[in-house]
């Protein structure tokens, strides 16, 4: 985005630019929120047979599964949690976590072996979908599945000794300072509906999203500060940028 924009902006100083992954458009009225989770969900379904269908049907076992205290025990130890889930609302974190692993894992779906979030195989998601082929299966034969795949990301080296779900990327990355970007300048609205996606359904809230930048960062978002900085979809004056 910023190699885009640059060229947008300073084109008398910039010849051209190669903007790789670069939604710029993923902003306020610009496109749908639904947008980017279909396009995840089209990378696992184009990956595996039956992987994303079995992605959306592990949102209702997680929820059948930790109903009882039992079943957040049974969860936790399927999936070697180095915290072990103990209500409601850690249920609640955890499938987060889990549509959190998804999105990092389309983001980093490389022909190559590579480590920018965590160390993976090349084409991780291939590796991931060879574990869910079978969506109808009972949960816990289902989830005991989606261990194994989210383990593809998170323990590929053989080296992890337990998953921690307060973290989605290696702890080097310093991936906070994203989140006070969104929080500041890159409002990015996201919905899912469960339906045309593999995630569970979720609107999009403004409000909430900046009453939790208030409490996280003391600040709050300006939701159309990219569209005014940056013309919005009014790009057709500009050249010499490659969108890949």
């Amino acid at each position: 985005m910023l190699a885009a924009w640059f060229r947008m902006k300073y084109p008398h100083a910039v010849v051209g630019a190669l903007a790789s992954s670069a939604p710029i458009w993923q902003f306020k009225d610009l496109v749908p929120c639904d947008v980017f989770y279909k396009i995840v969900t089209d990378d696992f379904s184009e990956s595996g047979r039956g992987c994303s269908e079995s992605i959306r049907s592990s949102w209702k076992a997680v929820d059948n599964i930790t109903s009882t205290d039992s079943g957040l025990q049974w969860l936790s130890e399927a999936f070697h949690l180095c915290s072990p889930l103990k209500s409601k609302e850690d249920a609640v974190s955890f499938k987060s976590w889990l549509s959190e692993t998804w999105v990092n894992l389309a983001m980093v779906d490389y022909p190559y072996e590579a480590n920018f979030l965590q160390p993976l195989p090349a084409w991780p998601i291939q590796v991931v979908c060879k574990f869910l082929r079978e969506p109808s299966l009972p949960d816990k034969d289902l989830l005991q599945n989606v261990f194994q795949a989210v383990n593809v990301y998170y323990n590929h080296t053989g080296n992890t000794q337990c998953l921690n779900t307060s973290q989605t990327a290696t702890g080097n990355l310093g991936y906070i300072g994203w989140y006070y970007q969104a929080c500041t300048e890159m409002v990015m609205p996201m919905c899912s509906n469960g339906i045309s996606d593999m995630f569970e359904p979720q609107k999009w809230d403004f409000k909430a999203f900046s009453d939790d930048c208030a409490q996280q960062f003391g600040v709050r978002p300006r939701a159309d500060w990219a569209t005014t900085a940056y013309g919005g979809r009014n790009i057709s004056s500009h050249s010499n940028i490659i969108f890949r």
